[in-house]
């Protein structure tokens, strides 16, 4: 461990450019998990064995999930970071590990600016990952996960963000992955004011894609979702309907277009269902787009004749197409980012000086009081106060100059530039103000 800073700022993480979606589904985090795990990676790797982790946030997306932590030994905290997801996700760490990164200090906040600005995703200049990286951290300080480095480090990610979308041309002509499902249901079928779309779930990427197939003007449009008011709620938005997700299976025929995203941790969308599906249709082909991780759909459906099946990764060849346009401002954009890398390197060597602060503070003010106290038993035996207090003033310069003059005096075993350096230190340190 480097031990220049006492506590080390560590990302440990896999994303689509690192990890087939057969790998990260196995390893995502549903909303209802992270907090949890914040708080068990606190509890259980606290000990300086397991890498003395004192902060914690797990951002878990469609495309990547990342452990940030500070800790006073970021080796240490990896390896137990990996332990701890093979026992709670049953992901071997060797297995795992091919596919992992692993960011320190100033690399981990380089790395942080980038995924809050969209550079880092799989639709570069995306705006989703900002909300989905405060939510995370909302998670995280609800269980007590930040400190003063995770904290700090979040807070410069947003204003990084901020500042390269501002600046920057990142965000346009960007292809969505709403807009990439569409553009595939379209070389499918040509256009969609014949088919009939089904959307599975109701949350923020449902939203946008609803908006974008809306647009096609469908034959008509269904919100699935457990809860069957909030289906209804979006469902309204576009003259569409809604259904109770649990009646899926006996309806799901009727769709030529089925769109999905939800936080099941088990697919809904199986192989027996779809098989029915494609006989009842008499075989009219059926474009499905999974947008979940974990995958909403049995992989075997995509063996069928006349399904077709597009997770993530299909969409991220898509989507890649508008990233040639915009490289100018990514330059642009790393440009601002390094800047902001600088700073924090400047803000972690300040927060590395804080303890030989404190520790000169705690000695001079120990010296006060053992001084202060003789200074007042002089007193009361009848000193004159004015002696008293020249004697007090002498005595205290004597010992805040005792350990720097010794460190000079004792100075025949450094190098001729170890002794010009120290020497210079000091004599800025007691230098004219």
């Amino acid at each position: 461990m480097n031990s220049f800073y006492p506590m080390q700022l560590l990302c440990l993480g896999l994303n689509h450019k690192t990890a087939p979606l057969a790998v990260r589904e196995r390893v995502a985090f549903g909303p209802e998990e992270t907090g949890e795990t914040v708080a068990v990676i606190k509890a259980r790797l606290a000990s300086a064995d397991a890498g003395g982790v004192t902060e914690a946030m797990i951002l878990s997306t469609c495309n990547r999930t990342e452990i940030y932590c500070a800790a006073m030994d970021a080796a240490r905290a990896t390896e137990s970071l990996l332990e701890l997801i093979e026992e709670l996700k049953g992901v071997r760490a060797a297995e795992l590990q091919p596919h992992t990164y692993v960011y320190e200090q100033c690399e981990a906040a380089r790395h942080v600016y980038r995924v809050v600005s969209g550079i880092d995703s799989m639709v570069l200049g995306e705006t989703q990952i900002v909300g989905q990286f405060k939510k995370a951290v909302t998670a995280a300080r609800e269980a007590k996960g930040l400190g003063l480095m995770l904290n700090h480090l979040f807070q410069d990610a947003f204003t990084v963000a901020k500042e390269v979308r501002s600046s920057t041309a990142i965000g346009s002509n960007s292809v969505s992955l709403a807009a990439a499902a569409v553009r595939l249901s379209l070389r499918l079928f040509g256009n969609l004011s014949e088919s009939n779309v089904l959307f599975v779930g109701a949350g923020e990427m449902i939203e946008l894609c609803a908006a974008h197939f809306s647009a096609q003007k469908p034959r008509s449009i269904t919100v699935a979702n457990r809860s069957l008011e909030r289906g209804q709620n979006l469902a309204a938005r576009y003259n569409g309907k809604a259904m109770r997700l649990q009646d899926l299976p006996q309806v799901i025929s009727d769709f030529d277009i089925i769109v999905s995203c939800t936080a099941s941790a088990l697919p809904i969308i199986g192989l027996g269902m779809i098989e029915r599906a494609v006989k009842e249709r008499r075989h009219r082909p059926i474009c499905i787009v999974d947008l979940a991780v974990p995958r909403d759909v049995e992989p075997e459906v995509s063996r069928l004749d006349d399904v077709y099946v597009y997770s993530m990764d299909e969409l991220g060849a898509v989507v890649e197409s508008g990233k040639e346009s915009r490289k100018a401002a990514v330059v642009k954009a790393e440009v601002i980012i390094s800047m902001r890398v600088q700073a924090f390197e400047k803000w972690l060597e300040m927060r590395a000086a804080v303890p030989a602060i404190a520790r000169i503070r705690s000695r001079a003010e120990k010296a006060r009081e053992e001084l202060t106290e003789k200074a007042l038993r002089q007193i009361r035996k009848g000193m004159d106060p004015a002696e008293v207090l020249d004697l007090f003033g002498k005595a205290f310069m004597h010992k805040l100059l005792h350990d720097p003059t010794v460190l000079l005096r004792n100075a025949e075993g450094l190098t001729s530039e170890e002794r010009e350096h120290m020497t210079m230190i000091v004599g800025h340190f007691f230098g004219p103000r």
